[in-house]
């Protein structure tokens, strides 16, 4: 594995079908396209139906480690799997952030031969849908501050209830916490303020929970501002700049058309992380889809316990979707991690570390079938991995009434994936699946944190710090109670402290804060030192990203 070629090399060198051939795999016509260069396109918002016929699988994973586990690349194996074996499968997929491409994680398109191309375009600006985000977000925030200085339209904001935030797509610690407005009378009213990163922009999750344009824009009105002095609720739609917003987002709401190193199709669209966000990517493109092949593909972000969480009780509640089956990612290396292991000791074999790591991946599986699915669990093989290995993992998921198969789609592609494919078909013709929440919108938003901290993250007790008592008092008085709940928390565990690995017990979860996402439906409690915009580590990824002369990149994957 050594000489294996690396995951730009495999792209750059791919052979790529000029996307109106791709589109025709699924019936859309060339007049539907909207092209970005030969390898990209958007489509437009009649291709999707309301109450579309194909079938939904949702990839998830098991608590991931530093060293990433390829639920993306897993991903898009599996839909090349499914078309290896002859289905009609489509992968729907979100965005990548530039905030990860420049700093510790890389770029999200794939990896190795599962990989969807144009890579170095959707790693970096791709079509544009982060910045339309970005500005429309900046723009509310730029009418925020002007009206503070009107005097004739003034709408009386009280400054320091303000709850907007600016964002930029990009990891940026010393932005969190800033004070504008410095220096003359002209500069602005001076107050607090601080950035977020674009993929935990309101704007995002409206931009992928919307099903369409008139539906964005009341979305977008709904999004709460903050308060008058004498205590009454602003939203966006009071400061009339709704329309404009929209016009900002009115290509960014068109879903894009690319493809796999296989040639078959995939859709991007929206990205917000799951750690601080809803993690998955737009309703309107998981129901184009739907709508244009018999299966789709997609992913919700990071473990199940935060993914396929919101994916279930924020995406599948707002947009009536369901998923026919459901796999959950896992990889020999994390489950010596969550057994304690260090990395250095990753490659030599050890199954009883498979037995006491096997308990992190335990809990994410009892966790979907407490929602009434019963997953499908993806190993994805590394160079290291044992037969002994694989076989334990294999006997351990038996126990818990799964199967578990090994995908060797990074190595070999569509080929590698065929066996998870045949077993993902097999269960969605069970007809077995039986989606359920395990909360309703009429219990009160304190309740429904409880459900997900001790149910989905096994904690004992929920604390909650004076800040968010305060806090959970407005929301309840604003009318927001029935909102569901985004945890923001960090992902490496399932506790609040990063360091509790495998199956942590007998932990408490602390709420330190609330943000309200109103036009999105959701309430946002931010879990421990959890951070809605990220910081760069000590050697960002950014310092090993270079363009020669012929225009090819390396570093970027």
């Amino acid at each position: 594995m050594s000489t294996f070629p690396s995951d730009i090399e495999i792209a750059q060198n791919a052979t790529m079908s000029h996307i109106k051939d791709i589109a025709k795999k699924i019936n859309i016509s060339e007049d539907d396209l909207e092209y970005y260069g030969k390898y990209k396109a958007k489509l437009p918002l009649h291709l999707q139906q309301e109450n579309p016929k194909g079938k939904l699988i949702l990839v998830s994973a098991m608590s991931p480690t530093k060293y990433g586990e390829g639920k993306t690349t897993m991903s898009i194996g599996l839909t090349d799997g499914l078309n290896y074996i002859g289905k009609k499968a489509i992968a729907v997929l979100r965005e990548p952030s530039l905030g990860p491409v420049f700093g510790l994680k890389g770029g999200a398109a794939g990896g190795g031969y599962v990989q969807v191309l144009p890579m170095e375009d959707i790693n970096l600006h791709f079509t544009g849908d982060f910045s339309a985000i970005e500005k429309a977000n900046n723009l509310l925030s730029a009418v925020i501050d002007n009206n503070l200085q009107n005097t004739k339209y003034s709408l009386n904001l009280d400054p320091k209830s303000i709850a907007w935030k600016r964002v930029m797509d990009m990891n940026d610690r010393s932005l969190r916490q800033i004070i504008i407005g410095v220096g003359a009378k002209a500069n602005g009213t001076m107050r607090e303020d601080g950035f977020n990163i674009t993929p935990a922009s309101e704007v995002m999750a409206i931009l992928c929970l919307a099903k369409d344009l008139e539906d964005l824009k009341f979305r977008l009105g709904n999004i709460f501002v903050g308060k008058t002095l004498d205590g009454k609720a602003i939203f966006a739609r009071d400061l009339n700049v709704v329309g404009a917003m929209a016009t900002l987002l009115k290509d960014a709401i068109k879903p894009n058309l690319v493809q796999t190193i296989d040639g078959n199709p995939a859709i991007l669209h929206g990205g917000p992380f799951a750690s601080i966000a809803q993690g998955t990517n737009t309703a309107i493109a998981t129901k184009m889809g739907l709508s244009l092949g018999d299966y789709v593909v997609t992913e919700a972000g990071f473990g199940a316990d935060l993914g396929a969480e919101k994916f279930l009780h924020i995406k599948c509640e707002q947009s009536g979707l369901k998923p026919d089956a459901v796999v959950l990612v896992a990889t020999i290396r994390a489950i010596k991690h969550h057994a304690g292991l260090a990395a250095e000791d990753f490659k030599t074999e050890n199954v009883s570390a498979i037995e006491k790591g096997f308990c992190n991946l335990e809990k994410h599986i009892e966790n979907m079938q407490q929602f009434g699915l019963n997953p499908v669990v993806c190993i994805n093989a590394f160079p290291d991995d044992t037969q002994a290995e694989y076989d334990k993992l294999k006997e351990l998921c038996v126990t818990k009434g799964v199967t578990a198969i090994v995908s060797t789609a990074f190595v070999y592609g569509g080929k590698g994936s065929a066996a998870v494919a045949e077993k993902v078909i097999a269960e969605i013709e069970k007809g077995t699946a039986n989606y359920k929440p395990l909360y309703q919108p009429t219990d009160n938003i304190e309740h429904k944190i409880n459900v997900v901290a001790k149910t989905i993250y096994g904690a004992n007790s929920v604390e909650f710090s004076p800040k968010s008592k305060a806090q959970l008092k407005m929301i309840n008085d604003l009318g927001f109670s029935h909102f569901s709940v985004c945890m923001a928390k960090t992902p490496a565990s399932f506790s609040d402290n990063e360091k509790l690995i495998g199956r942590p017990t007998n932990f408490d979860i602390t709420v330190r804060e609330f943000e309200i996402a109103s036009g999105a439906g959701f309430i946002v409690p931010l879990l421990g030192e959890v951070m809605r915009m990220p910081g760069l580590p000590a050697v960002p990824n950014a310092e090993r990203i270079d363009i020669d002369n012929e225009g090819r990149i390396k570093g970027l994957s």
